[in-house]
């Protein structure tokens, strides 16, 4: 498959200056049923998929033409309620009958999101995809090229981006409330995977385990096994993969938490200071497994500057890493963060509360009236996209370039190097090594 390589300049010329993220405008939908309301397919309806289906078909104006998914107890649960919608288990033979959809939710696990999504983008359909956007660099940045191709409405699913603390935290750095940032740090605290049994127990990781085991099981009868493996290489079935997300903590199968938290978490620092593609990564950690991820690491990007915004560094950190400050009791000590440091001050803020430091040079500090325009939702963003042509808080071309960021720490921790990354040719250009984990062959039978 032959990329459109869209450069780092004219994303820079895009998004600059931008109180949320901007995507094209959309193809308005052509398939709507004859009483107006908005078909749409559903691949994956169980966990997550089942929090996506419920919100979505709630809006009256939604009709569920399509369900889809590998499990049957969960396919059947949502047949009982939503009876008149065809049900597939393989979302390949969901896609030849389409005629009659407008916009498709995709909320598989994760080394699926790619092939589930390519064939409605395609087909000129919308598609709301569940974070993060993909399995690799590769697919990233083919679903974001086809993403602009098809001109649809696009959402990524990294909720937290629709709710009103991170369009404040945005409008303040982007004010210069605390100067220019010229470092940032994220950390969580949530340590799932590769780690001793007691670190396990002790970090309430939800499995344990060290190698890939040579037991195969018996697959639950709900489960499609070989459907659920989909691109990914053949393996037989063992408890430690299923069900999610035991999975995510293996590469065949996801990121580990860098490309799951970091969807949500770096996702602040990315708006709020205009990031586009890294210069440079490096990561550090433990010996890199070569079949699961850390519990525990950090990763460093160093970004050039971005109109009047300096260079700037991003660090993140999950598990045991923690940023100095942090550590040093130089700040409040909230268990997961953003933390900005900018000339004049800094800014601490989780999902749902920030903090301007230090507290008393902020007192009498007049913020800026809001600019940033409040979501009426994630969801019903996209849904508003979807008919009107209006624009989503993370599209493609801005949920593809973060996707593409934190797989990078993940490229960067694998390898044991410090990449120089080139955006334009999809290259880590002073590590070829590198290439292996930017993309993946699919297994026999599935493609993009």
């Amino acid at each position: 498959m032959k990329l459109r390589q869209t450069s780092r300049r004219g994303f820079l010329q895009a998004s600059l200056g931008a109180g949320v993220a901007l995507m094209a405008t959309p193809r308005l939908s052509r398939a709507s049923s004859a009483n107006g309301k908005l078909n749409v397919a559903f691949i994956g309806v169980g966990g997550r998929g089942g929090g996506n289906l419920a919100t979505i078909a709630a809006d009256p104006n939604v009709h569920v033409v399509s369900l889809c998914d590998v499990n049957r107890t969960n396919l059947q649960n949502a047949a009982q309620k939503y009876s008149d919608a065809r049900t597939y288990v393989d979302f390949r033979e969901l896609y030849t009958k389409i005629d009659d959809v407008d916009a498709v939710v995709v909320s598989t696990a994760e080394h699926t999101h790619a092939f589930a999504t390519m064939p409605a983008l395609k087909a000129g359909k919308h598609v709301y995809c569940e974070k993060p956007l993909t399995h690799n660099v590769f697919e990233s940045r083919a679903i974001s090229d086809a993403a602009a191709k098809a001109k649809v409405a696009t959402q990524m699913g990294t909720q937290i981006h629709g709710m009103p603390n991170y369009r404040r935290v945005v409008e303040l750095i982007q004010t210069g409330a605390i100067g220019p940032v010229r470092e940032a740090h994220v950390w969580v605290n949530r340590a799932w995977g590769l780690q001793s049994e007691a670190d396990a127990k002790k970090n309430g990781d939800i499995v344990y385990v060290a190698d890939r085991p040579a037991q195969a099981m018996t697959p639950p009868p709900e489960l499609e096994w070989d459907l659920w493996l989909g691109p990914a290489p053949e393996r037989p079935y063992n408890d430690v993969y299923f069900p999610g997300p035991k999975w995510y903590r293996w590469w065949d199968f996801g990121s580990g938490t860098m490309s799951d938290l970091g969807s949500h978490w770096n996702d602040l620092p990315f708006w709020a200071l205009n990031l586009d593609a890294p210069k440079t990564i490096e990561a550090f950690g433990p010996p890199p497994h070569p079949e699961l991820a850390p519990a525990s690491m950090s990763a460093k990007y160093e970004y050039g500057p971005r109109g009047n915004m300096p260079a700037c560094t991003l660090t993140w950190y999950q598990g045991s890493h923690q940023p100095e400050i942090l550590k040093s009791g130089k700040i409040p000590q909230w268990g997961s963060g953003v933390l900005f440091i900018g000339d004049d001050g800094m800014l601490l803020s989780d999902y749902g509360r920030h903090l301007l430091l230090p507290e008393d040079k902020f007192k009498e500090f007049k913020r800026p009236a809001p600019f940033i325009q409040d979501s009426p939702g994630h969801h019903q963003e996209w849904l508003a996209a979807c008919r009107t042509g209006s624009p989503t808080g993370s599209p493609f071309s801005y949920g593809g370039r973060l996707t593409e960021a934190n797989h990078l720490g993940n490229v960067a921790y694998r390898v044991g190097k410090k990449l120089t990354w080139d955006y334009d040719n999809m290259k880590a250009v002073n590590c070829p090594e590198a290439d292996k984990y930017l993309r993946r062959e699919p297994r026999a039978g599935w493609s993009l």
